[in-house]
């Protein structure tokens, strides 16, 4: 069985518009023209990703800064917002 959510979706104007006059053209929803719309966008973006690696952003340095640990996530906001908190 398929579900489907209901969700607000804020488009402007122009575009709304011209979608529901192309659905309505077409003698189809405005709901099954947007679903297929995102499948249809999300394949191509799939397809254009696919087996491209990014290259992630390295940066020289000395490794993590003295008193910072990686599974203390609580501490690591702190050092990040710059508060006195920090342990």
């Amino acid at each position: 069985m398929s579900w489907c959510t209901r969700t607000t979706v804020r488009l402007e104007d122009d575009l709304l518009a011209a979608a529901k006059e192309h659905a309505a053209k077409s003698g189809r929803t405005l709901t099954s023209l947007l679903e297929d719309a995102l499948r249809t966008f999300l394949a191509v973006e799939r397809r254009r990703g696919a087996g491209r690696r990014r290259a992630l952003p390295t940066f020289n340095g000395g490794g993590l800064r003295s008193g910072v640990d990686l599974d203390d996530s609580a501490n690591l906001l702190d050092l990040m917002e710059g508060t006195d908190a920090a342990r």
